[in-house]
């Protein structure tokens, strides 16, 4: 099965976590955008979902691999995990973007993929555009020279 080259977007991750997979011998990969780490309640009867940052490697994986991709040969890059509100606004735990990234890198190694680059944390937003010929993400944020991963 042969697939043609895309570019994935995402715009606008704040707190939120942008997640690439990428296989670069299929030249395949998958880009998840996750709101929060984990559902709030019990996790009981919550259906697994991508908007949740401990379930989208997982999830995404499992298309890859269905789509020819090797589960040795994927690599992880994330963006995103901003402090968008005052420090008041944290938890004891800390804030959702420090949360978020804590969830997709615990994801990542219970999962075996190695993390090869991250544009993370900081003050501000950023939008996404992951090249699956490549596996190049080019990072925009405003006021910010173009940042590539």
């Amino acid at each position: 099965m042969a697939f043609t080259p895309s570019v994935l977007v995402t715009y606008g991750l704040g707190s939120c976590v942008g997640i690439a997979l990428y296989d670069p011998v299929a030249l395949t990969g998958g880009l998840a955008h996750t709101l929060l780490p984990a559902p709030v309640r019990d996790v009981e009867g919550v259906q697994r979902s991508a908007k949740y940052t401990c379930w989208a490697v997982e999830l995404m994986v499992e298309e890859l691999l269905k789509c020819g991709c090797a589960s040795d040969r994927l690599v992880a890059k994330l963006a995103g995990g901003a402090t968008m509100f005052e420090p008041r606004y944290r938890t004891t735990h800390g804030g959702i973007g420090e949360r978020n990234l804590a969830a997709a890198k615990a994801a990542l190694d219970q999962c075996g993929i190695p993390l090869v680059a991250e544009d993370t944390g900081e003050d501000y937003g950023r939008s996404l555009e992951f090249s699956t010929a490549t596996g190049v993400i080019t990072v925009r944020a405003l006021q910010r020279p173009l940042k590539q991963i």
